[in-house]
């Protein structure tokens, strides 16, 4: 996010989509911030956070499993395994 400028972070808080890695963070944490604020007025707590890095830890395997995984075993038989 530090590499995100104050400009570049106005398009995508105005629904531009994110083109580098820092701008995507940038929304994800935003968003989370958010969700934070709003689910939990009273201020951060343990279950805020839990809640927060749940979702993202599922986010993150389900991409993983529906887009690299496959990516992987196409690869795998293209180029052959690395296991024994």
């Amino acid at each position: 996010m530090p590499y995100t400028t104050k400009g570049q972070r106005a398009l995508i808080l105005s629904g531009s989509t994110p083109t580098t890695a820092g701008e995507l963070n940038f929304l994800l944490t935003t968003n989370c911030l958010e969700y934070i604020k709003t689910k939990y007025p009273a201020g951060l707590t343990y279950a805020a956070i839990n809640d927060v890095v749940g979702a993202l830890e599922c986010c993150k395997q389900e991409l993983y499993r529906r887009l690299a995984a496959p990516m992987e075993d196409r690869k795998c038989s293209e180029n052959g395994d690395v296991f024994p």
